[in-house]
């Protein structure tokens, strides 16, 4: 069941907030709880946008998100400095993002 929060969420946010933990679960591989955050966005996209593998492409400054959505291709682009604060605050404090494995 989703929160009211969820509900509310534009595309452009559930994308902005995948694309930031998956930027974190692609460096992070083993972060269960990152992956587990990056599965929530997939099912919100899928679910309520009909979106399903979006393609992201990367260059010196933006990430761009290509998806299709109602029919439509349409393209997202996010600076690169806010998406990988969350990646770089983990690295930066690794102590304080000790991942918990699954048990």
């Amino acid at each position: 069941m989703l929160t009211e929060v969820e509900n509310m969420m534009s595309l452009q946010d559930k994308l902005y907030n995948w694309l930031t933990i998956k930027v974190v679960v692609d460096a992070r591989p083993e972060d269960t709880a990152a992956a587990e955050t990056m599965q929530m966005f997939e099912h919100l996209l899928a679910d309520e946008n009909g979106i399903q593998n979006p393609v992201v492409n990367v260059d010196e400054t933006m990430y761009q998100v290509e998806v299709e959505t109602e029919g439509k291709q349409k393209m997202y682009r996010f600076p690169r400095e806010l998406i990988e604060v969350m990646l770089d605050q983990i690295s930066n404090e690794p102590d304080k993002y000790v991942n918990y494995p699954n048990e």
